[in-house]
């Protein structure tokens, strides 16, 4: 690997196919918060409870974890190319469907659809943004996580204006966004083709036999459980109509993004990786706390929910870049067994939210999820050695890691010396 000796490239000067993934990358991390605004009005307009109403986030996400088990086999097949338009426009239809659905039952259902979609696009929108990135390794994980914290941030404000409209309207304004996704990406992106050798499908699971893999996948396990318990459960505290809840959740994002882009790289060269990480996961257990202690106090819950934006952008910068740093499999295995691993808890967090809840009070579970955090903290830190030997690695080098070392299982070495062709800065060697 080259070391560098310049000022580093901004990760924001992409080639414009990456910048049609990225745009496709926002859209589809919007589904993750758009039904935020719209849980209180759902459950009261379709007569259900508030876990039925949870399931709309657990069938989404344990949907989006179990596929993430296939996303390597499948796009190892087609190519990678074919797999996120396959992926989008999944995501096209059922998020239609949902919106025309009568019942609770049914938009839970498309949900599921909507999360193999999901599975597809994101496993696979990493390694083509990485492999495609003119940043290096680096450049592309801020382009990641910019569209994640993007979409993240904008997901409850289209839901909130959509969902004053109707419950309905969050869904199909989804549908559109995701169409012009489809074409930029269908048009933008150059063709990758199918790789020599295909994946194995039992390729993430073996995977996880890497105690440093297995240590961050159950890391981001507990830390999504807290995560989605806040994401998934505070707006019933709010007393909020569905626009305002998305003004709410709209300002958590943009803390989000901020510091997942700006925040978490100063951190991190300042303090190191893991300890950057050990003082965000107790501000992140106090914060879900805080939001027990006074969940019947609105404002309370509005600001301790809004202030967790900025801990949980620095956890989802560093969290994965820690994955990709202590990994010894290929990218697209490595981000398909973790991204395995943290959905179920993010898929499951909600429901048992929900479930706490009506079985003693509205506190409990945001002390489960404050302990949760607590418990990802100890998990990670048996794993600091591999962590502070990567951060050493970095430094030496004087990048993260190579941009396109390890995308076989994606398209091939035809994929990686394409972008290296056209962009000169998306592989080193």
């Amino acid at each position: 690997m080259s070391s560098s000796h310049g000022p580093a490239p901004s990760p924001f000067k992409q080639p414009r196919a990456v910048w049609a993934v990225a745009f496709a990358c926002v859209v589809s991390f919007m589904g993750i918060g758009l039904v935020d605004p719209i849980l209180p009005v759902l459950a009261e307009q379709l007569d259900a409870t508030r876990s039925q109403v949870s399931l709309l986030f657990t069938s989404y996400l344990v949907v989006t974890a179990v596929a993430m088990l296939i996303t390597g086999w499948v796009s190892s097949r087609l190519g990678a190319k074919r797999t996120l338009i396959i992926g989008l426009a999944l995501i096209v239809v059922f998020s239609l469907l949902a919106g025309f659905s009568g019942t609770i039952n049914q938009i839970v259902g498309f949900r599921a659809g909507w999360g193999l979609g999901n599975a597809l696009f994101i496993a696979t929108s990493l390694a083509v943004i990485v492999a495609s990135s003119s940043g290096g390794f680096a450049g592309a994980i801020v382009m990641y996580e910019s569209a994640l914290g993007l979409g993240i941030a904008a997901g409850p404000l289209v839901g909130g204006l959509l969902g004053d409209i109707s419950w309905r309207g969050p869904f199909f304004g989804v549908a559109v966004l995701m169409t012009i996704a489809l074409v930029a990406t269908a048009f933008l992106l150059p063709p990758t083709p199918k790789p020599e050798h295909p994946s194995s499908i039992s390729a993430p699971l073996t995977a996880l036999r890497h105690r440093g893999l297995l240590t961050m996948g159950l890391t981001g396990l507990l830390y999504n459980w807290g995560f989605f318990t806040l994401l998934a459960y505070s707006p019933y505290l709010m007393n909020l109509s569905a626009i305002q809840l998305g003004f709410v959740f709209f300002a958590w994002g943009l803390l989000l993004a901020a510091f997942a882009v700006f925040g978490a790289p100063w951190l991190q060269a300042r303090f190191g990786t893991a300890r950057t990480l050990y003082g965000n996961f107790v501000l992140l257990a106090v914060d879900l706390a805080v939001i027990g202690f006074g969940h019947n106090s609105p404002a309370t819950v509005i600001v301790a929910v809004i202030v967790a934006g900025a801990f949980l952008g620095i956890n989802n910068t560093l969290v994965t870049q820690a994955v990709m740093m202590v990994s010894p499999v290929e990218r697209p295995v490595a981000s398909a067994s973790y991204g395995f691993v943290r959905f179920i808890g993010g898929g499951l967090a909600p429901y048992f939210a929900g479930k706490l809840a009506e079985s003693f009070n509205d506190a409990i579970p945001f002390y489960v999820g404050a302990g949760a955090v607590v418990l990802a903290l100890i998990v990670f830190s048996t794993g600091r050695s591999m962590i502070d030997a990567a951060d050493r690695k970095m430094l030496g080098d004087g990048e993260t890691l190579e941009g396109a070392e390890g995308l076989e299982s994606l398209g091939g070495a035809d994929t990686v010396d394409g972008a290296a062709d056209l962009h000169p800065g998306a592989a080193r060697a």
